[in-house]
């Protein structure tokens, strides 16, 4: 074993099931660098730039002030509510002011908070309230989010909602307005004990009394993995995981400016790429959150345009879609200062068209749910690295273990699972007591991700170890080709995935979006891939396609391609037809 490696039974949960497992050794002495909890980023941001800006939803702005001050009346609402350490808590929110207020404030009464997709279909609502235990749920009179939410109640251990009303969240006139020019947008929500309107959790009388919290150990989110390999899991992020990947990405702001940045939170604050860096790091640094509560690709620039954010966090096609909109339209981005893009791998040529057209910075950043999330991110400097997620943040350790024998760990430029130990590495899966011993080797998180480092300390990633693709014995990563099929300029979306092969075995296919129209689509992009790709990593096929499946917050989705190639080689075989 490594110096300083975790025996297994360390990892395991103690006490009640579902309890948080005793720190690791390795992780509680970096964790103690970061033994804040939460609210003490809100607490300074009050206490030091109060009259600054804290957000801005839709013309209506609320100061740190003003922000301090309802998450204060919602810690002692949710305290009257029974909100305690180890009571669970859900927001299922768009990016509104009422996730954040209720954000900090359940955590303020020592609750913790499992985040909600809005956007979930009722059967995963269903399993992540009854596998987490929420209490009580936090969401909006929206029809197409209320409905859902209120049909979990009584399932499991939810008793009751909170209910935060759209209008009242936006400006005055707004405000009046909303009900009458939205109403079949909204639901109908009942007036009786299992309700409580948001207005109503704020009145309390009750002085708050901010509960005792042990960074280290107390749990600050259940932050649900995206199932995409079976039923999603709870990974448990105490307060110092995730007040240590706050500072950490700090540390690599380039000359932050204390209290007047901006930040643009198009990503979902219920994942957690967003509550970190579009929330938490916004708060960490007294900057004003602009909340888009739905991505819109021209709405979005309007709102770059007109509120100049300096920061902006996204995802890959999010960046793609602007430099689409941006090849059409003119636009000033000259507020920009920074933007850091993660959730999926961004292909070089996305970056460059993004900063030729921006003038803005874009560095490419790796995590996962388990780290709360960010564990590498590249130089904003100018010298960040194509295809390269950067360097490991402070205190975080990279590992590359050998695919074969993970106890061996690899050298500069061999392939291997990334491992990961640091500060913000969850204590492990809610009630997955098996799970959470699988997914740690000698007390490094395992990340399920393939690459290699080089001689630099920069790190590569090939592919997601599940869906590398064994061509004739050897190993074809479909991101090598995806990152070749971008270097066509008529390329603006690419997915590969295995097929079933006769001859090798499997062998890749590429599904393509086309931004401009190409004569015989297929050879052409063969004929050009062939000076990027060796003859086994030559795609079977390229299927054109009008556009491709993304997850819930805009990431390319490969499950629904895979299961459609399955379903049509299922009816092959049985001399059926399977629709395109």
């Amino acid at each position: 074993m490594c110096p300083n490696a975790i025996a297994p039974d360390e990892l395991m949960p103690t006490g009640e099931a579902g309890a948080a497992p005793a720190p690791s050794r390795h992780a509680t002495a970096l964790a103690g660098a970061y033994a804040r909890p939460i609210p003490a980023l809100l607490d300074e941001a009050v206490r030091l730039h109060g009259d600054r800006p804290a957000m801005h939803f839709l013309g209506r702005r609320y100061s740190y002030r003003e922000l301090g001050a309802l998450v204060d009346r919602a810690a002692a609402g949710f305290a009257e509510q029974g909100v305690t350490k180890g009571v669970r808590v859900g927001l299922c929110l768009p990016n509104v002011p009422a996730f954040v207020i209720c954000y900090f404030a359940v955590l303020k009464a020592g609750g913790t908070v499992v985040n909600f997709n809005p956007l979930y279909a009722p059967r995963e609502l269903q399993h992540q309230v009854e596998d987490s235990g929420v209490t009580l749920m936090v969401t909006t009179d929206l029809a197409a989010i209320y409905p859902k939410v209120a049909a979990q109640l009584g399932r499991g251990s939810l008793k009751r909602l909170v209910i935060c009303p759209m209008a009242e969240m936006l400006p005055p006139l707004k405000g009046l307005l909303f009900p009458l020019l939205k109403r079949r947008d909204l639901a109908r929500v009942p007036k009786d004990a299992r309700h409580l309107r948001f207005r109503d959790l704020i009145r309390s009388e009750g002085p708050l009394r901010a509960a005792p919290i042990t960074p280290e150990t107390d749990l600050a989110t259940l932050q649900y993995t995206g199932g995409t390999t079976g039923l999603s899991k709870g990974a448990m992020l105490t307060h110092a995981n995730i007040v240590a990947n706050a500072e950490q990405i700090f540390q690599r702001l380039p000359d932050p400016k204390m209290g007047e940045e901006r930040v643009l939170a198009v990503l979902p604050l219920f994942h957690v790429f967003g509550m970190t860096v579009a929330m938490n790091l916004a708060v960490r640094i007294a900057a004003e959150i602009i909340l888009v509560p739905r991505f819109d690709i021209n709405g979005t620039i309007e709102v770059i345009e007109r509120q100049k954010p300096t920061l902006f966090p996204g995802v890959p096609t999010i960046y793609t879609a602007i430099n689409h909109a941006l090849e059409k339209r003119a636009a000033n981005l000259s507020s920009l200062r920074c933007c850091i893009s993660g959730g999926a791998p961004l292909p070089g040529e996305v970056r460059r068209t993004f900063e030729t057209l921006s003038g803005c910075r874009l560095g490419e950043g790796y995590g996962l749910s388990e780290s709360s999330p960010v564990v590498c991110c590249n130089p904003l400097d100018g010298s960040a690295r194509d295809g390269s997620i950067g360097r490991p943040l402070a205190d975080t350790q990279v590992e590359i273990r050998d695919l074969d024998d993970p106890t061996r760990i690899c050298g500069p430029h061999e392939k291997g699972e990334l491992c990961v130990r640091g500060p913000q590495v969850m204590q492990g899966y809610w009630n997955k007591p098996e799970a959470t011993r699988d997914t740690f080797i000698e007390g490094a998180l395992r990340t399920g991700d393939v690459g290699y480092v080089d001689e630099d300390g920069f790190y590569f990633i090939v592919d997601r170890i599940k869906d590398m693709i064994l061509c004739s014995g050897y190993n074809v990563y479909p991101r090598a080709i995806e990152e070749a099929l971008y270097q066509h300029p008529a390329v603006a979306e690419a997915v590969v995935i295995g097929v079933p092969d006769d001859y090798r075995g499997s062998a890749p296919k590429a599904f393509v979006v086309l931004k401009t129209p190409l004569d015989a689509p297929e050879d052409a992009l063969h004929g050009f891939l062939k000076d990027y790709l060796s003859p086994i990593e030559m795609p079977k096929q390229i299927e054109i396609c009008e556009s491709l499946p993304k997850t819930l917050v805009g990431k390319l989705s490969k499950k629904e391609l895979v299961e459609a190639e399955r379903l049509r080689a299922e009816t092959a075989q049985s001399g059926g037809t399977v629709a395109s």
